[in-house]
């Protein structure tokens, strides 16, 4: 690590960052830079002393190829440490700003360049390059006191947080709010959603009225894109984002309740992604994974993603046929859900005991006679009472995995007690999905048995098409969503091929299929080859086009495999589908599933057969809510 200290001029700092303030109010020694590995991205930090109150805060200012990014917005945390302070008879901090009389210590500055392969990913590789700088500030009137502030720079985004080394004397933190702002230019527009499993809109950056979802994606008016995200929560309380109250065009961190640390600690990582173009946003989500710590689960043998069906109608006869109907259709897994074990939301109810209607033993054992595995739902109230039992339990009987049911989420307890379970769940050998609100934050990374989590406005609430042209863009930037996919309910609001598409398109290394759906509703679909050819994991992703809330073409490859699905919104569109994504001087077959009224099915979709080439565009004419999906390999 090479450690550097900077110090500019007040009149150069005004200069360099565009300040507004008065130049002899920046602080001398305060300031750094840094830059992407690239260059196209600068992050600026410096104090300036607040012209009412004199004290020091902290600001960062962001540009992109010299375009404004993000303007002057403040950093800081309020804490109140006043309980331990009392309690260890240690000097009480009594100013209302916890962070305004901070002093430069040291600036130390370090760069990465590696690369690494997850175990279930949209891509076959992810390079890790950033440069970092560390701001180290004190207390000036409390030395015990030490906070850095960690800014890490890709050519993806920006990335800062916060970090408390060990107190030398042992008090503890009360993180009661966190003051992190982006500013932004006016005429921003943001997708904003105020709950994980709620509807999006497009809103300017004023009259909100209540906190919005992580991540948000943001349109700028000079043709840029952006996303505010958050990664890495693990021992904090989740972050939304609000609109500042005395601030135009600011977006301010929002906490859920306190978080209640021991130092040595970081808080999140506040993510700043940019895109020239939206599909950017969606190609570099592995920065999410990047900002989170390697694996810590040494065998992995066990963790095989792959698609699930669930059984609705929870009966040993009713199993078999799932199995039956998955083993046909190249369905990894079968899913018990809600119910299996009595009423999930009685703490009576005991998740160690199966209802009489199911042979669990015999449903168990004739599924892996057609290598075919188990997923058990649990609701919170017996994770919270049972889960040191029955997860060894599960392990024994032979399941798989388990879907977190009804979670709780976004305090600090909660937090924690979820990452618990995830570690716990690998401990025995078991997959994890985690359903109703939360959404993760790169933490599959770490834990590769999290497959994937809800946390989306999917199947399960018969969503617009014109919703599920969002999501890309939004919701899938944090990681997998499982979108329960279904196919033969009429309460379906999109085209059959728009739902073929979408299983292309929203990735999930476990992936839900027929959700709503029995195998007594299918005739032998023959496009439903498309699903049953689909992987759920990848080796290259590439987003061919498209914008939130209007469509999008994502091309996806497995070996030397593409599958391509494109969806619109509400109306009818026609697109060209470029195919130089293929590599050149080798030709393909392209079997293309459409929409097609004519099509004498109770699903209505064709298929086509067409040579390709990395020359060859295709026209898609894509009917109101409809799709289009590709599956593409090479001519023998």
């Amino acid at each position: 690590m090479t450690k550097v200290k900077i110090v500019l001029s007040s009149i150069a700092l005004a200069f360099l960052f565009n300040v507004s303030a008065k130049s002899q109010d920046i602080v001398q020694g305060s300031a750094t830079t840094v830059k992407s590995p690239d260059n196209n991205l600068v992050v600026n930090f410096y104090q300036r002393k607040d012209a009412a109150t004199g004290s020091r805060k902290m600001y960062y200012v962001v540009n992109y190829k010299n375009k404004p990014f993000i303007a002057e917005s403040a950093l800081g945390l309020q804490l109140d440490n006043s309980l331990s302070e009392k309690a260890m008879n240690l000097n009480v901090e009594k100013r209302k700003d916890w962070c305004a009389n901070l002093s430069v210590t040291n600036i130390a500055s370090t760069s990465k360049d590696t690369t690494w392969k997850p175990l279930n990913g949209e891509n076959l590789t992810i390079r890790d390059h950033y440069n970092e700088t560390d701001i180290t500030l004190v207390k000036d009137n409390n030395p015990i006191y030490v906070m850095a502030v960690k800014i890490r720079v890709y050519n993806e985004g920006v990335a800062i947080r916060y970090f408390f080394p060990e107190n030398p004397k042992g008090t503890y933190y009360d993180v009661a709010e966190e003051n992190t702002e982006f500013s932004l230019p006016e005429g921003t527009q943001a997708w904003v959603t105020n709950w994980a499993q709620g509807p999006y809109s497009k809103l300017p950056l004023k009259n909100w009225t209540a906190e919005a979802e992580r991540p948000m994606t943001l349109e700028l008016p000079n043709g840029l894109f952006a996303t505010l995200a958050e990664a890495g929560l693990i021992d904090y309380a989740r972050g939304k984002f609000r609109l500042s109250a005395d601030k135009p065009n600011t977006i301010v961190t929002s906490m859920f309740g306190d978080a209640q640390l021991i130092s040595p600690v970081n808080t999140p990582w506040r993510v700043i992604m940019v895109g020239e173009k939206p599909g950017d946003l969606i190609e570099h989500n592995f920065m999410m994974l990047n900002l989170n710590e390697p694996s810590r689960i040494k065998n992995t043998s066990w963790i095989k993603p792959g698609k699930i069906m669930r059984v609705i109608k929870l009966t040993t006869a009713d199993a078999r046929s799932v199995i039956d109907f998955a083993a046909k259709q190249d369905v990894k897994y079968i899913l018990f859900d809600f119910g299996w074990y009595g009423n999930g939301y009685s703490t009576k109810a005991d998740a160690s005991k199966v209802i009489p209607e199911l042979d669990m033993p015999g449903i168990i054992k004739y599924a892996e006679s057609k290598n075919i595995g188990v997923w058990l739902y649990v609701n919170q109230q017996a994770l919270w009472l049972q889960t040191d039992s029955i997860y060894p339990m599960y392990k024994k009987w032979g399941v798989k995995g388990v879907k977190l049911g009804f979670v709780q989420v976004g305090s600090h307890r909660w937090t924690t007690w979820i990452e618990d379970n995830i570690q716990k769940a690998a401990d025995n050998q078991l997959m994890v999905d985690i359903h109703d609100e939360w959404r993760p934050t790169g933490e599959q990374r770490t834990w590769p048995n999290l497959m994937t989590a809800e946390g989306v406005r999917g199947n399960e609430e018969m969503p617009s098409a014109t919703n599920n042209t969002v999501l890309p863009f939004t919701r899938f930037i944090a990681g997998p969503a499982d979108a329960t996919f279904c196919y033969m309910d009429k309460r379906i609001k999109t085209t059959h091929a728009h739902q073929l598409a979408l299983s292309s398109i929203f990735f999930g290394p476990i992936q839900t299929l027929y959700w709503y759906d029995t195998p007594a509703q299918y005739n032998n679909e023959p496009e439903l080859e498309f699903w049953k050819k689909l992987p759920t994991t990848w080796d290259e992703t590439k987003v061919l086009q498209g914008a939130p809330g209007v469509f999008v073409t994502t091309a996806r490859r497995k070996g030397q495999d593409w599958f391509v699905g494109t969806i619109t919104n509400d109306d009818a569109r026609t697109v060209k589908i470029d195919m130089s994504f293929l590599p050149k001087g080798k030709k393909y077959m392209a079997s293309i599933y459409s929409d097609d009224p004519t099509v004498q099915t109770a699903t209505h979709v064709k298929i086509s057969h067409e040579n390709v080439n990395s020359s060859t565009v295709l026209t898609a004419n894509l009917l109101a809510s409809g799709g289009q999906a590709i599956y593409i390999t090479p001519e023998n």
